[in-house]
């Protein structure tokens, strides 16, 4: 529903108008939240991947982390091939008179804005762990959705705040969805063949 939606305005809205209309939010409180909660992404996530190494059944951890690099190193490489301007720049050159409304000590980024990389590390690790938790034998259904919907917000507000933040445009957003969402699904049908292997299922803190 959410990409259908975003593809939507992207389709009827254009580029910079589009952007204004998510951007010019702006308030004290929004700022300084965004500003630190964006920065979760550029950590949190191996985090995660290391815990579920240590922790849980190696598989798993193979699992997330394989789709936690292979989207972060898609989401470079199209970056790279693409090369467009990050917000800042593209009013600079095409709407000059405009005046974004940015966020104090944050530090603007120019170029290489398709996709959002960020975006691509929240939705990436939401997705993850939604699949984990869907594969869990002791969570029940309620729990587990209610936990799911908790992350699919807190990835769609990780996306928000690179718009917000004007670091990038709906669409590098719509785009880093889409290659963290794929990526963690080409992992998954990869690695769910393996998930009856002994190698899987070790776990390095195993009680004995």
């Amino acid at each position: 529903m959410l990409l259908v939606a975003l593809g939507l305005a992207l389709l009827l809205i254009s580029k910079g108008e589009l952007h204004l209309l998510l951007c010019d939010h702006h308030t004290p409180a929004r700022d300084i939240f965004y500003r630190y909660y964006t920065q979760v992404a550029e950590w949190f996530p191996y985090v995660v991947c290391i815990a579920l190494l240590l922790f849980s059944r190696i598989g798993n951890g193979v699992f997330a982390s394989s789709a936690m690099i292979l989207s972060a190193l898609s989401t470079q490489l199209l970056k790279h091939i693409v090369n467009a301007p990050r917000p800042v720049t593209w009013f600079t050159l095409v709407m000059p008179d405009t005046q974004l409304p940015l966020v104090d000590g944050v530090r603007m980024n120019h170029w290489f804005s398709f996709p959002s990389g960020h975006t691509t590390s929240f939705f990436a690790l939401a997705f993850v762990v939604c699949i984990l938790l869907t594969s869990h034998p002791r969570i029940t259904r309620l729990p587990r959705i209610l936990v799911q919907l908790l992350l699919f917000m807190a990835a769609a507000l990780g996306g928000y705040s690179r718009i917000y933040l004007s670091q990038h445009f709906a669409l590098d957003v719509f785009a880093g969805i889409l290659v963290g969402t794929l990526i963690t699904v080409l992992c998954y049908a990869i690695f769910i063949r393996y998930e009856d292997k002994k190698w899987y299922n070790y776990r390095l803190f195993a009680k004995k």
